[in-house]
């Protein structure tokens, strides 16, 4: 059996840096512009970005490399071992395959038809259903892979009952080192997502802002949490995105007198956007916000209750075809599901 993680990718060093910010924006789900105007567009993205992405790059590593690919391979060797226990009958091998920098589809897509499996499960390492990010990773593999083997996609796992508790064991650790290091201090837990425009969700019917509030809720149940916020990150670009933003809800905390234990809510893994924008830029306008204490929760990565997570969805798909979300999915109807579309089509 094979199992398929998707994630973003990230750059090796800095000469790559380039190049993936141009797969990135050159992908229709995020620049929705026919390919005659979005690849010139993204070139010129790339090169005005270059150097600031650069940058932040070289905070996190001396070559100017994103993290992301070390993180995924630490989890694939978790899972494996995961697997093994769960499946000792089977032999189970697990394949990245990131969307904008190497290994990307293609080579993933080679590597797991030389191993020739009989069950292929495809496993996005993003816990709620985008079209930007699970949709995009979902389309490339089906354009690609011919090879052999019987294929099911999970396509999320927003109320995964591991995935919920190792987010809300995160918290409460943070929050117990808050309380220690400053007693009687008021403490909010800031739940921050990547946000996307609005129009995704209230136009295309994208269900990641009701996934990442499910997810945020059931968190904040299990933790006993009594002041928290759900709030987006990384916003670019001219268009009205999902909100609040991070950065208006640390100020916001900031006017309130209390402390912040930030959680990346909808990240797996450490990168780009939890290492620098999370911990450095915004760690920043906290101090100047007078913002303290200002923790961030560290994402799961290969915490014992979400690698469970993961290996229980994987072993539980085995009994399917088709796409379908590990545990509840969207209590809606979003146009962009594909477990409701195929529930549609039967």
């Amino acid at each position: 059996m094979a199992v398929v993680l998707f994630n973003l990718g990230g750059p090796d060093d800095a000469a790559s840096v380039r190049p993936f910010l141009f797969n990135l924006f050159n992908d229709p789900a995020i620049i929705g512009l026919p390919g005659l105007f979005r690849t010139p567009l993204a070139k010129l993205i790339s090169s005005r970005r270059e150097a600031s992405a650069q940058a932040n790059y070289a905070q996190m590593d001396a070559n100017g490399g994103s993290p992301l690919k070390g993180e995924t391979r630490a989890q694939m060797a978790a899972l494996d071992a995961r697997l093994a226990a769960l499946l000792p009958d089977d032999e189970v091998r697990s394949f990245m395959a990131m969307r904008y920098w190497h290994p990307m589809t293609e080579e993933a897509a080679a590597a797991v038809a030389a191993y020739a499996p009989d069950e292929v499960v495809l496993l996005p390492l993003y816990p709620q259903f985008s079209t930007t990010t699970t949709q995009s990773s979902l389309k490339a593999w089906k354009a690609t892979y011919t090879g052999p083997g019987r294929v099911r996609a999970i396509c999320c796992y927003p109320r995964a009952p591991g995935w919920i508790a190792a987010q809300a064991e995160g918290i409460r650790n943070q929050l117990a080192v808050a309380e220690r290091d400053y007693p009687g201090r008021p403490v909010r837990v800031l739940f921050s997502a990547h946000g996307i425009p609005e129009k995704l969700v209230h136009k295309d019917g994208d269900p990641y802002q009701e996934q990442v509030e499910a997810t945020v809720a059931a968190v904040a149940e299990l933790a006993g949490l009594s002041d928290w916020l759900l709030c987006y990150q990384s916003r670019v670009g001219p268009l009205k995105w999902l909100g609040p933003s991070t950065p208006d809800a640390i100020l916001a905390a900031g006017a309130d007198g209390v402390g912040l234990v930030v959680t990346p809510i909808a990240f797996v893994s450490e990168h780009i956007e939890t290492l620098v924008e999370l911990d450095i830029e915004y760690g920043e306008l906290a101090h100047e916000a007078g913002v303290h204490p200002y923790m961030r929760v560290p994402a799961v990565g290969i915490a014992d209750l979400f690698i469970g997570a993961l290996g229980e969805a994987v072993v539980q798909s085995l009994d399917r075809t088709g796409t379908a979300p590990a545990g509840p999915g969207c209590q809606g109807r979003w146009k962009a599901c594909p477990f409701q579309a195929e529930q549609r089509a039967a």
